[in-house]
């Protein structure tokens, strides 16, 4: 597992953050984002979508009402939010194991509603409050956890 951590005092600082990040993801991956309500999940991944050069920055919102947002034709960006889920077979219904199945990277916010689900991420990442501005990020590369590619 390859780690590090990062503290960012803006939603700018976030958002180059998550492009530096992209440089880094490469399909197929699955990437947890972990974090309170708040903490800057959709700002990371606003700036992984546009360092992939796959949409422009303020083109990325949360799918909290629509579960799922593509970006891309080529490489895929799928941005899943499960904010609003409340029951299992709701996760089911979204077709995940349709989207792990293409060359795509999948970005979920809220991925702790997918543990009973048992998929493994090639990605986790946590983000925590500090302040008003300031961000703590995490970012764990598991390794051990790779999908057959």
């Amino acid at each position: 597992m390859n780690s590090s951590e990062t503290i960012t005092s803006s939603p700018e600082q976030t958002l180059v953050h998550g492009q530096q990040l992209a440089r880094r993801l490469c399909p197929p991956a699955l990437v947890y984002l972990h974090g309170e309500l708040g903490t800057g999940k959709t700002t990371l991944v606003k700036g992984i979508v546009s360092g992939l050069g796959l949409a422009e920055a303020r083109e990325v919102t949360s799918p909290a009402f629509v579960f799922v947002h593509v970006f891309g034709n080529g490489i895929k960006v799928y941005h899943v939010d499960l904010y609003r889920i409340q029951h299992r077979f709701e996760i089911e219904t979204l077709g995940l194991d349709d989207l792990l199945a293409e060359q795509a990277i999948v970005i979920v916010e809220w991925a702790e509603k997918l543990a009973p689900s048992g998929l493994q991420p090639d990605w986790r990442i946590h983000l925590q409050t500090l302040s008003d501005t300031e961000r703590r990020i995490r970012v764990e590369e598991l390794k051990a956890h790779k999908r057959q590619r």
